[in-house]
């Protein structure tokens, strides 16, 4: 999916921002095998592997980025503003969804649905203050919320050690208990996952967990991704590639051939290849002005007037 983005934003079909997660796939299948559909997760920029596990279909998402009118968001949203049920984005501001995450754990916590949210953010996010002040609410209160930095090396095109004083993201809770994940392990993530939300939920109050992962294109699709960082660099991480590695495994332990492999990967190309084409035959919003208002009040508390660019504009 992400690399039929990247092939639509560099034919100029998809504009505007484009944050994409290949090389990270490991974090968002692991998370989502690990918790309920009634659990609730948040992430930052890099969303789009995260809607389509909490149940965006592929063409949805595609459809957003290309700004149709029956993307997941209408077409409003684009890369970094994607919803589903349990899932509350993609957020643009860098650590403004850590303390939205911790609201969401507040109010399960409150509504005693016996549920957890899961909490992302990046490494580039972890120095926020918004991000120490979610984490002190949420010990004080034992919310049932694990946060996760996905640490995949940049915040933008700042390498972690030059960002962070200190870059065990897993200890800076200090007060919370954290674990370091190796986020190139779709099994890693989705046992260490599972423990946490089992401990979570007994009320033993929040985690903070790194998954130490890598990136492969850059910040945005506006990036090459390699200013700051060497080809040499690239290839090494790529060696590590979590797709693969989980291949290997299962062929190794007889779980599935070679050619058993191969095929499901062709069957993954077709299906790609033709959601993207229904994706470029939506329709593009109307450009009107019930279209341009809608979703911004609940149906039915809209406001009598609503103020447009000039007084002409006024719609009553």
């Amino acid at each position: 999916m992400e690399l039929g983005a990247d092939k639509l934003y560099k034919g100029r079909k998809i504009r505007g921002f484009c944050h994409l997660s290949t090389g990270q796939e490991a974090v968002a299948v692991g998370i989502e095998h690990a918790i309920s559909k009634e659990d609730r997760l948040i992430t930052a920029y890099r969303s789009h592997g995260f809607t389509h596990m909490r149940g965006g279909t592929i063409r949805s998402i595609i459809g957003e980025l290309l700004g149709r009118r029956d993307g997941i968001a209408h077409g409003k949203g684009g890369s970094m503003h994607m919803y589903s049920k349990s899932f509350y984005g993609g957020n643009g501001i860098v650590g403004a969804n850590v303390p939205l995450g911790t609201g969401i754990a507040f109010a399960q916590q409150y509504g005693e649905t016996g549920n957890v949210t899961i909490n992302l953010y990046g490494d580039g996010a972890a120095n926020q203050g918004q991000v120490h002040e979610s984490f002190n609410m949420a010990k004080l209160w034992n919310l049932p919320v694990i946060f996760g930095c996905e640490n995949n090396k940049y915040g933008m095109g700042t390498s972690a050690d030059r960002a962070s004083a200190m870059t065990e993201y897993y200890k800076r809770g200090h007060y919370i208990p954290g674990l370091r994940v190796d986020g190139m392990d779709v099994l890693a993530v989705f046992a260490e996952v599972k423990y946490g939300r089992d401990f979570v939920k007994k009320g033993n109050g929040p985690l903070v967990y790194e998954y130490v992962t890598y990136r492969y294109a850059g910040h945005s699709m506006s990036d090459p991704g390699i200013a700051y960082r060497s080809r040499e660099e690239l290839q090494k991480n790529r060696a590590n590639d979590p797709l693969t590695n989980l291949k290997m495994r299962l062929v190794d332990w007889g779980i599935m051939t070679e050619d058993e492999a191969k095929a499901i990967e062709k069957e993954v190309k077709r299906i790609i290849n033709e959601e993207v084409k229904q994706a470029e035959q939506m329709p593009a919003p109307e450009a009107t002005l019930d279209i341009l208002f809608e979703d911004i009040y609940v149906p039915g508390s809209e406001p009598a007037q609503r103020r447009g660019r000039t007084v002409d504009e006024t719609r009553y």
